[in-house]
């Protein structure tokens, strides 16, 4: 029979949250931009973009965690200048939100992008016609039209991250309480002899989490689009 979850897996649950909100959050902005130009517009490295966007899809995550780690490591790239001005990602939580960030953003990026392409543009142009500002435009016209978009790639990403392993494990490293997410906390739990149980736990939580995120998804999804064919055009 299973057992609560401990201290320790509790607080993993609760980090693997965290840090998948975050990196959600992390990736909206760049993502709605990202998208909005590789729909509707045409530019010299277009597809070097598109493909740079898709690369950790394709790409081993410990190949991307190692990016990482050579790019915002303490003696990276970019590290040592984040570093020297007191704001460190390698081996911390804020090092995991960037990792999982990055690998959801591919699914969020082409959810957004088929929204974009499926919108009318003929619609945001009336509108712009009848006196309503660019703002306006957005907020009133085109957020709702892709919000089933929107929906569906914020919630993949956030499934994502809380099954993200091998970007963060090389990135951040697996410590208690600070980088150990659920999936890493479930590696821990399959090294000990002891441990069957406490990985049963955390593979039910992981399953029921992901369930849960994509069930979510589809049904914010189908209100958003229920909501849009009711509004009067």
């Amino acid at each position: 029979m299973l057992t609560p979850l401990s201290a320790g897996e509790s607080e993993a649950l609760w980090l693997s949250l965290k840090i998948g909100v975050i990196g959600t959050l992390l990736s909206l902005p760049p993502g709605m931009v990202i998208a909005w130009a590789l729909a509707r517009k045409t530019f010299p490295g277009k597809f070097l973009l598109d493909l740079i966007v898709h690369l950790p899809l394709v790409l081993p995550p410990v190949v991307t965690g190692y990016l990482l780690l050579l790019t915002f490591g303490r003696r990276g790239l970019l590290g040592g200048w984040l570093d020297s001005i007191g704001f460190t990602l390698a081996f911390n939580w804020k090092g995991a939100a960037l990792a999982s960030a990055i690998m959801g953003f591919p699914l969020l990026v082409r959810a957004l992008r088929l929204s974009w392409e499926a919108l009318d543009a003929r619609l945001e142009t009336a509108a712009r016609t009848l006196g309503a500002t660019p703002v306006d435009v957005f907020f009133n016209v085109t957020l709702p039209l892709i919000m089933p978009g929107l929906l569906t790639g914020a919630l993949l990403a956030f499934a994502r991250a809380l099954g993200e392993f091998g970007a963060t494990i090389t990135f951040v490293a697996n410590i208690p309480g600070e980088t150990q997410t659920l999936p890493i906390a479930l590696y821990s739990a399959l090294q000990s002899p002891s441990g069957e149980t406490a990985a049963l736990r955390l593979l039910m939580l992981s399953v029921l989490l992901a369930v849960g995120a994509l069930a979510l998804s589809e049904w914010l999804t189908r209100r958003q689009q229920h909501r849009n064919e009711k509004s009067p055009s």
